[in-house]
């Protein structure tokens, strides 16, 4: 008997909000202004994340990551982005040190699509000899906070520069729950902070793979292990959340390996017709939800995108199972790359997917807008949505 994850429950049938860009959303705001508690005020800030399995292909240096990251909006103040498989999960790659090229590579490759329109501004300002118009552009500027590599988990915080002052307590944590239930083939990667007064908590995981009869209760395993095990350091001056559920605000992302729970020539038959209605009554995953023994309290944006799993390599084809090849094992379909989350500061307002062909599977992406609390003498200049009617 598996243990409770959480309390609540998710509500999958969300409104259709339809096929919009993430940018097109961008610009949703509340028109409530109200105090908290007569002392604290509220301030909102918007949140890109993103999940993405790689399969261990390493990214060319001309590889445009512009459109995943809808940078071109310049909408967002804070950037979570999870990988899995940055390196081949090998014996070397797995029993050995840290190969921490990739990852660098790819931190190289974000900040460059973060900053790219922005080092422009600032050089055409240069030549300008504008002062003032030059250190609001640079304030523009996005920054990698924190970033962690567990074999082929990989996560990185990316923060406008003048948001980065009112960040304080950074914390990650990491756990295995690979071969042997300890090594970090398989298991998560948590970043946390405190915004403000408000704590986060980002959990970037890979889950136990497989679609045989019985491997769902492996990912239910895991997915109970990582939010047992994983534990922050409590605060010098302030009491800290220790455990992930702890924070006011947690987003749970990755490759959760979930499939669904059809057989696989009715799968690929239901996908050909983008029959996903069907098909999303049969995700393991939201089973996990509707049972109510796992995942309570966790909440998931409604899915309107294709089964992120499994493609050909830079191909839009799936991989279907074709007789006569060796070597070729069966791999139907699946929404295996989800971003969950969880606090009453967080509002979804995005939920999508996007084509990039690099691995066999595509990237998944999650926009929120973030409340934070903020005490009511305190200044403000990082230029995020004020919500309260004492601030500007």
């Amino acid at each position: 008997m598996l243990p409770r994850l959480v309390t609540g429950k998710l509500s999958h049938h969300q409104k259709r909000c339809g096929h919009r860009s993430i940018s097109e959303i961008s610009d949703v705001v509340d028109e409530t202004k109200r105090p908290l508690d007569g002392q604290n005020d509220i301030l909102r800030y918007r949140v890109f994340t993103s999940t993405w399995n790689v399969g261990g292909m390493t990214p060319s240096g001309d590889m445009d990551l512009e459109d995943w990251l809808d940078s071109r909006a310049n909408s967002y103040d804070i950037y979570v982005l999870g990988f899995q498989e940055i390196v081949p999960l090998n014996a070397r790659n797995v029993l050995g040190p840290r190969n921490s090229c990739i990852s660098t590579k790819w931190n190289s490759m974000i900040g460059e699509a973060l900053n790219k329109k922005r080092e422009g501004a600032v050089l055409h300002q240069e030549i300008t000899n504008n002062s003032a118009m030059k250190r609001s552009v640079q304030e523009e500027h996005f920054r990698c906070i924190m970033s962690k590599q567990m074999v082929g988990i990989f996560m990185s915080v990316w923060v406008r520069s003048n948001l980065r002052p009112y960040i304080h307590h950074m914390n990650v944590s990491c756990v295995g729950s690979g071969i042997m239930g300890y090594l970090g083939n398989k298991g998560s990667v948590s970043i946390r902070f405190v915004l403000h007064e408000t704590s986060f908590c980002f959990v970037c995981c890979h889950l136990a793979s497989g679609g045989k009869q019985g491997d769902v209760l492996l990912r239910n395993f895991d997915a109970v292990d990582i939010l047992t095990r994983t534990r922050f350091p409590d605060g010098a001056t302030q009491e800290l959340p220790k455990k992930i559920l702890g924070h006011d605000e947690v987003v749970l992302l990755g490759d959760l390996n979930y499939r669904i729970s059809l057989e696989e020539t009715e799968t690929r038959l239901l996908v050909e017709d983008k029959n996903w209605s069907i098909l999303l009554e049969n995700d393991q995953l939201l089973l996990e939800f509707s049972t109510g023994r796992h995942f309570e309290g966790w909440q998931e944006g409604q899915i309107m995108f294709s089964p992120t799993y499994k493609y050909h390599p830079n191909s839009d084809q799936y991989y279907w199972c074709f007789d006569g090849v060796p070597g070729k094992k069966k791999r139907a379909p699946a929404w295996c790359d989800r971003i969950l989350w969880r606090g009453k500061g967080l509002k979804q307002i995005q939920y999508d997917t996007c084509n990039y062909r690099l691995s066999d599977h595509r990237p998944v992406r999650a926009l929120f807008h973030a409340e934070c609390e903020i005490r009511g003498d305190a200044d403000c200049a990082c230029g995020c949505i004020a919500l309260s009617s004492t601030s500007e």
